[in-house]
């Protein structure tokens, strides 16, 4: 008789019943927007904080609008 393992009860295939599913309360309830560098761009920049530290300063050298807050899918530096 051959010695029962703890992988022998294990299925090949689980069904599961996504309709009980609940959100996970220990994930971060940031949002993570992504978007898409043209290669020459991504080049230039190798993690994600160099970005986010670029644009910042580009938006403190524009001048803002009561606008860019209403509409952020407007592109307001090109009218």
């Amino acid at each position: 008789m051959k010695k029962k393992t703890p992988f022998d009860d294990i299925r090949t295939e689980y069904e599961l019943d996504y309709s009980k599913a609940r959100k996970n309360r220990f994930a971060s309830e940031q949002q993570t927007v992504s978007i898409i560098l043209d290669p020459d761009i991504a080049s230039v920049f190798k993690a994600s904080e160099s970005v986010n530290k670029a644009l910042r300063a580009l938006l403190e050298a524009v001048p803002h609008t009561k606008h860019c807050a209403e509409d952020p899918k407007k592109d307001h530096l090109h009218p």
